[in-house]
């Protein structure tokens, strides 16, 4: 790296200060993220109704599945260049992160098409209510739409990610969640423009964050500098990428699936049902950050270190990582649930609907420590290059296990207590087959190189 980048290396120092170093930052901006939905829901449920609020609530789940994958992508890239930074492979680290800037470019191309053309079909297959429906279509259009902005903005955080750089992305989202804000505000409560108002908000701060990013990447002088004329696709590079992300990024679609197939199931209790749990949803997005943060932090870790071969180092960061990350769920679940009522009338304080929210949070909130385990455990496998571990792990605990409690279970318990209950069954499924394999294969993924 360049004279005055080695601060950001993962590979020197204190373990737990450069991991918290990293992941503060990341904490700090994953809140502000959550702030683009969250804020959409505060400003549509107060100024628009609980319909406009279970339209946008709806949508969430579809857009996790399908933007979900490409996220995935990105990870892949930046297994890839954390890698070749540790491992001091310079024209390396250049070539993949041009690579990385291309495969970005391609993604958010697929992205708006499929988005744009099969919004109305995804809708119809989840079931949504012909109340919300007109609204939820013209929400998820408008989003992906403008979806190059939120692709191309991963793509390039997670090149500076790589590089042990997370305090620009902060800024960054800082500047575009606060734009967000004061757009929201202006074209829902001044404009009156409904949905359709909170997407175009949220398509311009995403696309503000990307040209901040990619103006710190063109002025950056280390190794992860980024130049126009040099985005192409170096074939070995991205075979590397490819082989990393598509599992990450069908790990992220399985939580999507069956997310979406709950969500159905949610739908058919009605708007109140889709309001009060949409609302917790939004609440349940803030208290997975510290996890987010941690899983994202341990990634990068393991990836710089492991290439720099330093075993000793590696165990050291997935012991304290690991241990913070569940620390920090189980007191986040503990406040969600004590604050549950307050937390979710602050999106629709309609009773009915406050109540299912309440409900929700009330079943998980106690085993937010199992979640945690479990993406810890991902984030560190990924970390390793071994991403298509998790990936059948989520297939069948989160997806094929969910999914069969609710087709199967949903002929008997007519309850929507039932979607509930699915998330921690199956958390504690996750846990324990990836910590097994985990202990079992420890001592053969330090000896690999990726």
């Amino acid at each position: 790296m360049a004279a005055g980048k080695t601060e950001n290396l993962m590979t020197e120092g204190s373990v737990r200060q450069k991991m918290i170093r990293f992941a503060i930052p990341l904490f700090v901006g994953n809140l502000f993220q959550q702030m683009y939905n969250a804020v959409d829901s505060l400003i549509v449920g107060n100024f628009v109704g609980s319909t406009a609020l279970a339209a946008v609530s709806s949508t969430g789940n579809l857009i996790f599945l399908l933007i979900g994958f490409f996220n995935g992508m990105a990870t892949g890239e930046g297994v890839v260049i954390a890698h070749c930074i540790g491992a001091g492979e310079h024209a390396r680290t250049q070539k993949a992160v041009h690579t990385a800037a291309a495969l970005g470019i391609v993604i958010s191309i697929l992205m708006t098409l499929v988005g744009v053309l099969g919004t109305p079909t995804f809708l119809r297959w989840m079931g949504t209510p012909d109340t919300v429906m007109p609204e939820a279509v013209l929400y998820l259009r408008i989003y992906f739409a403008g979806v190059t902005g939120l692709v191309l903005y991963n793509t390039f955080v997670g090149i500076l990610q790589a590089a042990g750089d997370s305090r620009h992305p902060l800024y960054y989202l800082i500047i575009s969640s606060l734009a967000n804000v004061v757009l929201d505000l202006l074209f829902i409560a001044v404009f009156h423009m409904g949905v359709a108002g909170a997407a175009l908000a949220t398509v311009l701060g995403q696309v503000l964050s990307a040209v901040l990013s990619f103006w710190q990447l063109a002025r950056d002088r280390s190794d992860i500098h980024l130049s126009i004329q040099k985005i192409r696709m170096e074939r070995e590079l991205l075979a590397r990428m490819i082989r990393i992300g598509i599992p990450s990024g069908l790990q992220n679609s399985i939580i999507g699936l069956s997310n979406v197939v709950i969500q159905s199931y949610i739908n058919s209790y009605g708007e109140m049902a889709m309001a009060g749990i949409g609302a917790y949803s939004k609440i349940e997005g803030f208290a997975f950050i510290p996890i987010t943060s941690f899983s994202l932090a341990l990634t990068t870790f393991v990836s710089q270190n492991l290439g720099a071969g330093k075993k000793d180092r590696v165990r050291e960061g997935v012991r304290f990582g690991t241990a913070a990350g569940i620390f920090l769920a189980v007191a986040v679940g503990a406040l969600v649930d004590i604050f549950a009522t307050q937390l979710v009338g602050a999106f629709d304080s309609t009773p009915e609907a406050v109540a299912y929210g309440v409900a929700r949070a009330r079943i998980v909130c106690p085993f937010f420590c199992l979640v945690a385990f479990t993406h810890l455990m991902a984030a560190i496998l990924r970390g390793y290059g071994k991403a298509t571990v998790p990936m059948v792990d989520f297939l069948v605990c989160w997806c094929v296990v969910r999914i069969l409690i609710i087709a199967v279970g949903g002929q008997f318990i007519h309850s929507i207590g039932l979607t509930y209950w699915v998330y921690p069954i199956t958390w504690v499924l996750s846990s324990v087959s990836l910590f097994v394999y985990y202990r079992r294969e420890e001592k053969t993924l330090l000896a690999q190189k990726l």
